[in-house]
């Protein structure tokens, strides 16, 4: 019986650390913004994903930064080939810069000319879902 314990133990770490690995907890809402903010990427519509972003992303950059950083990153790492959720984080801010209901969002990505880990900040606005922040960290970015 005592052998049983750490093996059933383990059994139990293991489908909780599985259990982080899935998207049950994003909302669809939330997937839905990510998504599009992807395919708008990918068909290098810039001014779309600044038109539907945050008011804080706005706040942080123009359309013509915001179009020259995602051309930067679509021309170096081409599109995005797969995608697995590293990890999702729900908060509810009552200050700060991302204040009320927000997601954060980190993948493991690969694209097609590079491996990258990116992280979506998506903020409720509204009572809709908007892109608040994202970043793209890979070394293929160098």
């Amino acid at each position: 019986m005592r052998l049983a314990l750490p093996g059933v133990l383990l059994t139990l770490l293991l489908l909780a650390g599985c259990g982080l690995k899935t998207s049950a907890g994003i909302p669809p809402e939330v997937e839905s913004v990510i998504n599009s903010v992807t395919d708008d990427i990918a068909q290098e519509r810039y001014d779309i994903v600044y038109g539907e972003a945050s008011e804080l992303w706005k706040k942080d950059t123009s359309l013509e930064q915001s179009t020259q950083v995602l051309k930067t990153l679509h021309a170096k790492l081409g599109k995005v080939e797969s995608r697995a959720l590293n990890s999702a984080t729900e908060q509810q801010n009552s200050g700060g810069a991302l204040q009320g209901h927000a997601f954060i969002i980190t993948y493991q990505t690969k694209y097609e000319r590079g491996e990258a880990m990116e992280t979506f900040t998506v903020i409720e606005e509204n009572g809709q879902w908007k892109l608040a922040r994202y970043l793209v960290n890979s070394t293929a970015l160098k």
